[in-house]
């Protein structure tokens, strides 16, 4: 278990992403969600653009939602995307999280994020609605995705609570966070700093880092493990780590994340229930120095 960001919330080192929930009959998604309470993970990442509220339907239904069971789970969604724009106006957030409450059978998320930077954003509005769905009980943290430090700092201006949570984009050919700070003052591409040294920022200011798509190489264009064409190194590092630590090559990934001392909180989103308990194996699994750096370079990084 490890703090949600300053919030005194003790959660479990691996979310489970519900994106996918949607397309699972309410059966599948029955055992995939009891699969993830056995294995310790009572973490759930929702959304409210996934399956257009689908995947918070199905899994009030399906994790039989009363008053007993939401004592016992840690919800988490999102809101802010509409078709074609982002909106962070104060009745849209405090209209969507009474869309998600009603899909997900609560009268309360644990946490609440904004899905993506709206250029529009006016950061009193959106504390004020902020203020608001915690004065009414119906979110008790809140935090962002996708965000960088410039616009969580002019957020946290007019904010009451801190930010907790930002969630990010991370897998291990999809390192940039990590890159430009070991490329420092470097004239190569690795060097460029995207992101405003977010990795950083959030460890100085108590913010949990949450890694999406940690399995996605590029943005979604596809899963690396068994993608011998472009990363049949990394592949190979990664089976050999796995039959050593008799583990599967997805707890190996998570490991590596898991690794870092920034204790990230990555976001997991198979709805395969054998996958799932593969994955939470990764709690057991202490990697080396010398064998993250190994991994780290096998996916075509290259220390300066």
């Amino acid at each position: 278990m490890t703090e949600l960001g300053k919030t005194g919330l003790q959660v479990p080192r691996i979310a489970v992403g519900c994106m996918r929930m949607c397309n699972l009959e309410e059966k599948r998604a029955a055992e995939l969600i009891h699969t993830a309470l056995d294995c310790g993970m009572n973490f759930f990442d929702h959304a409210d653009i996934y399956g257009g509220g689908k995947s918070e339907e199905i899994f009030s239904r399906a994790i039989g939602m009363n008053a007993q069971v939401r004592e016992k789970i840690i919800l988490q969604s999102k809101c802010g995307i509409r078709k074609g724009f982002y909106d962070f106006s104060k009745s849209h957030i405090v209209n969507s999280v009474d869309g998600i409450l009603k899909r997900l059978q609560t009268d309360y998320l644990d946490v609440l994020l904004l899905h993506r930077p709206d250029a529009l954003a006016d950061p009193e509005e959106v504390a004020e609605a902020f203020d608001e769905l915690y004065r009414s009980g119906k979110v008790r943290n809140f935090g962002v995705s996708n965000e960088k430090p410039m616009q969580i700092e002019l957020l946290s201006k007019y904010l009451n609570r801190p930010v907790c949570v930002n969630q990010l984009q991370l897998s291990i050919p999809n390192a940039s966070m990590i890159t430009n700070g070991l490329n420092v003052n470097m004239e190569n591409d690795s060097a460029v700093e995207r992101d405003g040294s977010v990795l950083d920022y959030c460890r100085l200011k108590d913010i949990t880092i949450q890694p999406w798509s940690p399995f996605q190489y590029g943005f979604m264009e596809g899963v690396f493990l068994n993608n011998r064409e472009k990363f049949n190194v990394l592949n190979q590092t990664i089976d050999r780590m796995a039959e050593e630590k008799s583990a599967s090559p997805e707890a190996i990934v998570i490991a590596w994340i898991l690794r870092h001392p920034a204790r990230m909180q990555p976001v997991v989103g198979t709805m395969n229930p054998a996958r799932l308990k593969g994955i939470a194996k990764a709690l057991k699994i202490a990697l080396t120095r010398e064998e993250w750096y190994e991994i780290y370079r096998s996916a075509g990084n290259v220390l300066p």
